[in-house]
C-alpha cells in the first residue's frame, strides 16, 4: 500500500528527471498519468486493520486529481471492501501540485511564464536544463532569449562581445549570463557554438590572451620543439625561419612532416590579427585550415594580412576526392555569401560547401602522406 505521503516523495523524484520533466510538460499526448497503489494482503487487514482503515481514509482525503477505487472481498470481511488502487492526474500543475513541495510549484510557475513568451525551440532546453531557470529571473531569460535569436555566425566582425549592442543589453551582459547564451545559440545552430567557442562563432575578438602553439619542424630553430606563444608577442617577435605555416587546429601537429627552416603555428582559428607585423611579410608563408565555409573565411581573412600566402590542400579536387568517405557535416555556414578574399576557385568551392548537404572535410580526415607531400612540395618551391 503507498500512502499519499509516499507517492509524493516518488513525484518529487521524477520532477529531478530531464527526460521525464520534458515527457510531462511538453507532450500533452501523455496525460493522464497513472500511478498504481497497491492493495492490502488479507493478513494486513486482519492484522493491522487500524493501519489499513487510516491508508483507506488518506486516500478519500485526496482532491486533486482521480482516486479509482476498487472493491474486493476478503475471507475476514462480511462485505466487499473499497481499495483504492490508482491515482489519476489529468494535468502537469497537478503533477506538480500532488508532489506538496513551494519550491517545485514555484520553479514550475516561473518556467510556465517563461515558456508562454518563448519561441518552441527553446522549450525543451528551458524545461530540461532547469539551473536557468533557478539561477536566472525571467527578465534575465527572456533578454537572452531574444539576443539569441538576433545573433548570427561572424555578426561581431572582430568587435569583443562587450561591443555588441542588440535588444538593450548592457557591456557585460555576454559575461553574466554566456553559459544560457551558449545553450540558447546550440539550439539554433545544431551546437555549433560548443564546437567552435562563442568568439570564434561571433567573429568576436578573445577578451583573454589567446596562446598559439608554436611547433619547429626543423628541430634547431627553437629552444623547445614545441612551446606555446601569446598572439600579441607574435606581432612584434619574428620567428627565426624562412618558411612559415599557419595551421587553423592544433590538434593536426602530429600530422606535419619534418622541413627544414620551417616553423608551424596552430591554433588561430579566427583569431589572425596578429598576422598583421610586418615580418610575416618577409618569410614564405602558408596557410593550412579546414575544407569548410568556415575555413576558407579564415583562409580569407589571412590572405587580408599576408597577401602572398599560399594555401595548401584547400582545393575542390580534394574535397571531390574524399566528400563521399570523410566529409561531415557542417553544423551552420560561415554565411551564404564567399569572402571577397577568396579566389575563383575558392570561391566557387565555398558555394559547393554550402549547398553540399556534408561540406565539412577536417584536417584531421586527410591522409597524413597527402600532407606530408604538399608540404614538402611547397618547401621546394614546387606547388
Amino acid at each position: 500500500m503507498k500512502s499519499p505521503n509516499e507517492v509524493s516523495k516518488r513525484l518529487r523524484k521524477q520532477w529531478e528527471r530531464a527526460d521525464t520533466r520534458e515527457q510531462r510538460l511538453l507532450q500533452p499526448e501523455g496525460w493522464p498519468i497513472q500511478l498504481r497503489l497497491g492493495k492490502p494482503s488479507a493478513t494486513e487487514l486482519c492484522e493491522q486493520l487500524s493501519k489499513v482503515l487510516e491508508h483507506v481514509q488518506a486516500w478519500r482525503a485526496i482532491e486533486t486529481g482521480t482516486v479509482i477505487w476498487q472493491d474486493f472481498k476478503y475471507q475476514s470481511t462480511e462485505n466487499a471492501v473499497a481499495i483504492p488502487m490508482v491515482w489519476q492526474l489529468h494535468t502537469p500543475s497537478e503533477w506538480v501540485s500532488t508532489m506538496d513541495d513551494a519550491s517545485i510549484q514555484l520553479e514550475y510557475d516561473k518556467l510556465g511564464s517563461i515558456v508562454k513568451t518563448a519561441e518552441p525551440q527553446f522549450h525543451s532546453l528551458l524545461v530540461r536544463q532547469r539551473q536557468f531557470i533557478l539561477e536566472k529571473t525571467e527578465a534575465e531569460i527572456s533578454q537572452a532569449m531574444q539576443l539569441a535569436l538576433e545573433l548570427e555566425p561572424g555578426l561581431a566582425q572582430g568587435m569583443p562581445l562587450r561591443s555588441i549592442s542588440l535588444v538593450g543589453i548592457d557591456s557585460k551582459f555576454f559575461e553574466r549570463h554566456r553559459k544560457l547564451i551558449n545553450a540558447l545559440l546550440d539550439v539554433r545552430f545544431k551546437n555549433a557554438v560548443n564546437d567552435q567557442g562563442l568568439e570564434t562563432f561571433l567573429d568576436a575578438a578573445h577578451d583573454n590572451d589567446h596562446w598559439l602553439l608554436v611547433v619547429d619542424l626543423d628541430g634547431d630553430l627553437l629552444p623547445f620543439q614545441r612551446q606555446r606563444v601569446r598572439d600579441e608577442e607574435l606581432r612584434s617577435r619574428p620567428l627565426p625561419a624562412s618558411h612559415i605555416i599557419i595551421v587553423e587546429n592544433e590538434q593536426c601537429v602530429h600530422q606535419l612532416p619534418t622541413l627544414s627552416n620551417t616553423i608551424a603555428i596552430l591554433g588561430a582559428g579566427l583569431n589572425l590579427s596578429w598576422m598583421t607585423n610586418s615580418w610575416l611579410g618577409a618569410k614564405q608563408l602558408a596557410y593550412w585550415g579546414d575544407i569548410d565555409t568556415w575555413g576558407l573565411k579564415m583562409l580569407a581573412r589571412a590572405r587580408e594580412h599576408q597577401s602572398h600566402l599560399e594555401p595548401i590542400l584547400m582545393v575542390e579536387s580534394l574535397y571531390t576526392s574524399f566528400c563521399d568517405q570523410r566529409a561531415t557535416i557542417e553544423p551552420s555556414h560561415a554565411g551564404e555569401t564567399p569572402p571577397d578574399s577568396l579566389n575563383r576557385e575558392e570561391t566557387e568551392l565555398y558555394r559547393r560547401l554550402v549547398r553540399a548537404k556534408r561540406g565539412r572535410l577536417e584536417q584531421e580526415f586527410i591522409p597524413k602522406d597527402l600532407v606530408y607531400s604538399a608540404f614538402e612540395r611547397w618547401l621546394l618551391g614546387t606547388n
